[in-house]
């Protein structure tokens, strides 16, 4: 979904929830939020896909983004499309990040005819490397120390990664909808 105004104030929230931000090097006061909508919803414009706005199908509650990004920074595995995901403390565990990260996936390995998409994390969280095993992703082994990041615990990144032929086959195992 694309970003609307009416996102701005929750998506503030949730990039100032330190236990949302954890594995981040600081929480983002809500100029720094609202500039980040400014450029995913700029990366929209340029190349049609952006981490999207997340709501809930049933309320229309805005609850994180899931999607797609060229990353912005210098990294030693580019160029690449990652796949990336945040969302609000209360929607942890539900399957929402998986559920709309397959749909992320889709559109990489159909409709835009990517070869492969990349996701990286902090090489201590568990919840989000969970989510790419279930998305069919595998660890490349290929661990960077992350440009933006200052030294210290959040620096050091994991790599993983999926072609199109593994997501055809995952997608044959890998159950849809609120089940993940």
């Amino acid at each position: 979904m694309r970003w609307r105004d009416e996102h701005r104030a929750p998506f503030a929230a949730l990039n100032a929830d330190p236990e949302v931000m954890r594995h981040f090097p600081a929480v983002l006061t809500r100029e720094q939020s609202d500039r980040a909508v400014d450029r995913l919803a700029e990366a929209h414009a340029r190349r049609g896909f952006t981490f999207w706005a997340t709501e809930l199908r049933e309320t229309g509650e805005f609850i994180g983004f899931v999607g797609l990004l060229v990353p912005a920074h210098d990294l030693p595995f580019q160029p690449c499309v990652e796949i990336g995901w945040r969302l609000a403390r209360a929607h942890w565990g539900r399957g929402y990040a998986t559920e709309g990260a397959q749909a992320a996936l889709d559109l990489a390995f159909g409709p835009l005819g990517l070869a492969e998409v990349v996701s990286m994390a902090v090489v201590a969280n568990a919840p989000s490397r969970a989510v790419m095993a279930r998305l069919g992703m595998r660890d490349t082994g290929r661990d960077f120390d992350h440009p933006a990041v200052p030294d210290g615990p959040l620096k050091r990144h994991v790599l993983y990664a999926i072609d199109r032929a593994a997501w055809g086959a995952s997608r044959l195992h890998t159950p849809r909808g609120g089940e993940c």
